[in-house]
């Protein structure tokens, strides 16, 4: 559902800071997979591009076999990003966004807002204004807009933002219940924990750079250890060898 293909993106006049090289990988229906790494090692560079937002300076990226940049329209119909910070419309109410939501998304057979709404805890706040809104409501209520025409692909940017424990839990049900109904998803997150209880692969990054995927039994063998080594444990173990490595060139 989702092709990633030798993926660059670089900035400034002569193309010279590169916020993410070379980069591949698929997700197919159903997968999860946790997008990690560093402050700057190009998450949020490589999910605004999966969504359109950015152009590759390289490479291809395509939703559904759509390419993004050459099909935008018929990708993005396809996709629902949530990005770290939502910034829903202030003067909206609650229940007023998400129909705008299933406006600007064309939804006919959709998933019902009410119950949407009543899932994320949201339904007792349908008549207030966005802007009354507490951050933890803000990323619930755009888990709601982004869920409301069943995207076949959902890419989450520090999804957990804001929620309290229950808010959490909420969220880790909603991507797994989500990947049961085949959407591949995307989640970048610093929070190691909700990457190791809810992904079924992981990606980890450095500088733009692929450092590892695979499942976490895999990248707990690239790191040489054990069978119960956290992903917290290989994450430092990786990112730690890497730049060593990059010391050492």
């Amino acid at each position: 559902m989702i092709e990633v293909v030798s993926f660059a993106k670089s900035y400034g006049s002569s193309g010279g800071e590169h916020a993410v090289r070379e980069l591949s990988f698929t997700v197919a229906p159903s997968d999860i997979l946790g997008l990690v790494g560093p402050n700057g090692a190009g998450k949020t560079t490589t999910l605004r591009a999966l969504a359109g937002i950015l152009r590759p300076t390289s490479g291809q990226i395509r939703i559904g076999g759509f390419d993004v940049v050459k099909e935008p329209v018929r990708a993005k119909r396809l996709l629902a990003l949530v990005p770290d910070t939502p910034n829903p419309y202030e003067m909206l109410t609650v229940r007023e966004h998400l129909e705008f939501a299933r406006l600007a998304y064309s939804v006919d057979d959709g998933r019902d807002p009410d119950e949407l709404l009543a899932r994320f805890e949201l339904d007792g706040k349908r008549d207030e204004l966005c802007g009354s809104l507490s951050r933890g409501m803000r990323q619930k209520l755009a888990i709601c807009c982004a869920l409301l025409h069943r995207p076949a692909a959902l890419l989450l940017d520090e999804p957990l933002t804001g929620l309290d424990p229950h808010g959490t839990r909420v969220m880790r049900d909603a991507i797994a219940a989500a990947a049961a109904e085949g959407t591949a998803i995307v989640v970048s997150s610093h929070q190691l924990e909700l990457v190791e209880r809810v992904c079924t692969r992981v990606l980890l990054v450095k500088k733009g750079r692929k450092i590892v995927e695979g499942t976490l039994d895999e990248i707990r063998a690239f790191a040489a250890l054990g069978a119960g080594a956290t992903l917290e444990e290989v994450f430092f173990r990786l990112i730690d060898a890497a730049g060593q490595e990059a010391g050492a060139s």
